[in-house]
């Protein structure tokens, strides 16, 4: 309708219609909205006007740029971009923290260290939570790490040193298998003079399978103590009172005593066990039983038949718990002693059989029957004793009289791969045994002053010493060392034994060979 009214014709037309038929994306439109028709129509300085304001408001609306940077503090710790291959550049020197460690109070947490150089206002973040504070900036973090103090037990200690009423400082105890093994100044006994198994050694044991275990027969005053001595612990140079085995002394030796009674006990460092026993079939122990009135075991009736059957105890013994078994002879040769090797071979007892095996099963087998290794130490060997011809014949013959034995008397040792005849070829010996041969002790102080030539010869032979006719005492010894040591160690039982597992199997076989039937019957045959 027009302002005075009235109604104009051309509204209601065809162009009125089209309008209300074209509706927007919106739906229809509303004529006298924001959006009609009727604000298409702008006047020319309004639109000058408008288009001024637009270009003002679209230059005040234009959006910031943001770059995008680390921290001052995190910027000088990142290294310049790359612009050439060159080489890195060298880290800045740090500086020593300061560690200052904070006592715990009662019934907080345990205690913490940390650097001194940390602001004081600054809390100590935990280790577990290295994310920063809500309230702390990222431009203010702590420049020092923070360290914290935690109890690192092993086993059950580890719960008890954490508990907030014991002190922090308090040291956890260590455990036992950590600690090195006690070293042995002197031997022990084992079996004292009484024939009883003595305990005392098995603090000196460790639960380890590593061991060789080295014992020692022979006559009396053959050298037994010196020679164990010298292989275990000691040198030539040194004092015979000083040596781990005490040896026969010169009081001793005027009054034809024997030193070492029952069997000595010894082992080094490198977990080698040596064994000392008493000189089998003494004649001094035989004078002291009969001088002293000392009674006899009822199974004994005479003096002599108790001390063979010591000595057949102890050599059965060691067959039966030792790798190596060294027999020394201080001549060449006596019968008797090969005799008493070959019974106690036969009085030996057997290798316990595993426990899963019943008791009823048939006799011993050969086949698993334990033997060690028998060395053969010709001590206080002369010059002529190493002469080539004599030397096979000492060979052939303990070949000869050791034919029947099951011990290990031949292929574990030689002394011409030793280097002791450099001139003999490998295959001089046709039997080779387990023999070796040291000279006389003393002999070394007598080579150190040689005879010299007379005034007619020449003075070149003067300067030259004198020939001895066999190596040094020291070098036969050291070869003789290394010979034994590197020697097998089979096993000794059906089981694998530690040093603890040795010293019980040990002390079973000594009870067993005490109360041994077959020595028993051996006793009743003697008299």
């Amino acid at each position: 309708m027009s302002e005075s009214g009235h109604s104009q014709p051309g509204l209601y037309g065809i162009e009125r219609r089209r309008r209300w038929k074209e509706p927007g994306p919106g739906g229809p439109q509303n004529l006298s909205g924001p959006g009609g028709r009727e604000r298409d129509y702008i006047a020319p300085w309004e639109r000058e006007r408008r288009d001024g304001s637009e270009e003002t408001s679209s230059s005040v609306m234009q959006k910031t740029p943001i770059i995008l940077s680390k921290p001052p503090a995190e910027r000088s710790k990142q290294p310049p971009p790359p612009t050439a291959p060159a080489a890195p550049p060298a880290p800045a020197p740090l500086e020593k923290p300061i560690v200052l460690m904070k006592p715990r109070e009662e019934g907080k947490g345990p205690a913490t260290v940390t650097n001194a150089s940390t602001p004081e206002g600054t809390a100590p973040a935990p280790p577990a939570a290295p994310a920063p504070p809500k309230g702390e900036k990222e431009g203010q973090r702590p420049t020092q790490p923070v360290y914290q103090i935690q109890n690192r037990g092993m086993g059950t200690a580890a719960p008890a040193a954490m508990d907030p009423g014991m002190p922090s400082h308090r040291p956890l105890p260590h455990p036992a298998k950590l600690l090195p093994p006690e070293r042995m100044k002197h031997s022990i006994k084992l079996v004292d003079d009484q024939m009883n198994w003595c305990d005392s050694a098995i603090e000196y044991l460790l639960d380890q399978t590593d061991v060789l275990v080295v014992g020692v027969l022979g006559l009396q005053g053959t050298g037994k103590s010196m020679v164990m001595s010298l292989l275990s612990a000691n040198t030539p140079e040194e004092d015979q009172r000083a040596y781990v085995f005490r040896a026969q002394s010169a009081e001793m030796k005027e009054r034809g005593g024997n030193q070492t009674s029952g069997i000595d006990f010894f082992i080094t460092q490198e977990r080698i066990v040596f064994l000392d026993t008493q000189p089998i079939l003494s004649p001094s122990i035989l004078d002291h039983l009969i001088n002293n009135d000392r009674k006899l075991p009822p199974e004994y009736n005479l003096p002599h038949t108790y001390v063979e059957m010591q000595s057949l105890q102890i050599a059965a013994f060691l067959f039966t718990v030792c790798h190596v078994v060294i027999v020394v002879q201080d001549w060449f040769t006596d019968l008797s002693l090969y005799r008493f090797l070959q019974t106690a071979e036969m009085v030996k007892p057997s290798t316990p059989s595993p426990s899963h095996e019943s008791s009823s099963s048939s006799g011993s087998d050969e086949g698993t029957e334990y033997y060690p290794h028998l060395v053969f130490l010709q001590n206080k060997a002369r010059r002529e004793d190493f002469c080539p011809r004599k030397l096979r014949q000492m060979h052939l013959m303990i070949d000869q009289l050791m034919a029947h034995s099951h011990l290990r008397y031949k292929g574990t040792l030689s002394m011409l791969q030793c280097n002791v005849f450099p001139g003999l070829p490998p295959d001089f010996l046709d039997s080779e045994v387990n023999l070796f041969l040291v000279p006389f002790m003393d002999s070394e102080a007598e080579s150190e002053n040689p005879p010299r030539a007379g005034p007619g010869s020449s003075p070149l032979f003067s300067l030259l010493p004198g020939y001895r006719g066999h190596p040094s005492f020291q070098s036969l010894v050291s070869k003789l060392r290394s010979q034994v040591m590197s020697m097998a160690r089979p096993q000794l039982s059906h089981t694998i034994l530690t040093e603890k597992n040795w010293f019980h199997y040990a002390a079973r076989i000594w009870d067993g060979v005490k109360k041994s039937s077959a020595l028993a019957e051996y006793s009743r045959l003697l008299a």
